[in-house]
């Protein structure tokens, strides 16, 4: 497995206000996860994942729920594009979304861009620039998005992520290649507990 095995548990946070918490299991082949809200009526994000042995998503099945109303998906990955249904209050509907030069799919979870920095960091590279489907926490929905990943050069375990054009964030890595923490450039931080 590209990323350290066991159970992670991230806070989601602005400032000292805990907004959501995400568990993650990472096994042999296989990511779990759960992301809820701190809220009342409880958001919950759930996403099932298999990888390959190269670590890139082959399968993913996600839920969402909030309240009453929930929607789920299920995306396969092909050679070169992602196809999958979105189902949410009875209608389904098929999607296709080409995959970038190195297949690299987000989930929506911290651990798919700690996936996404190990295959990085796998290749040798310090800066990488790619498309990647990303699949929208809320609406299932994936869209192929242009992201670019470079390594600090004075910290090698410190990363800024460009997740669209015009934005960027900030992660720092341990030894392992486990995500400690990831802040937006709005101040929201996801950090390891």
């Amino acid at each position: 497995m590209i990323v350290p095995e066991g159970e992670y548990v991230y806070e989601i946070r602005d400032r000292a206000t805990v907004l959501a918490v995400e568990k993650i299991q990472v096994g042999a082949g296989a990511v779990k996860g759960l992301r809820y809200s701190s809220e009342i009526g409880q958001n919950r994000y759930e996403v099932d994942a298999a990888l390959d042995q190269q670590g890139l998503v082959q399968s993913i099945r996600l839920r969402y729920v909030r309240g009453p109303f929930s929607r789920s998906a299920t995306y396969e990955a092909g050679a070169q594009t992602l196809h999958g249904v979105v189902t949410a209050m009875g209608g389904r509907n098929t999607l296709e979304v080409k995959l970038g030069r190195f297949r690299e799919i987000d989930g929506g979870l911290i651990i798919f861009k700690a996936l996404l920095i190990a295959h990085v960091r796998s290749r040798g590279q310090t800066r990488w620039t790619a498309r990647v489907a990303v699949i929208d926490p809320a609406t299932l929905v994936a869209k192929s998005i242009k992201q670019s990943l470079y390594q600090v050069e004075s910290e090698p375990l410190k990363w800024l992520f460009e997740p669209e054009i015009g934005e960027r964030e900030t992660i720092v890595l341990d030894a392992t290649g486990r995500i400690l923490s990831h802040t937006t450039r709005t101040g929201t931080s996801t950090v390891l507990v």
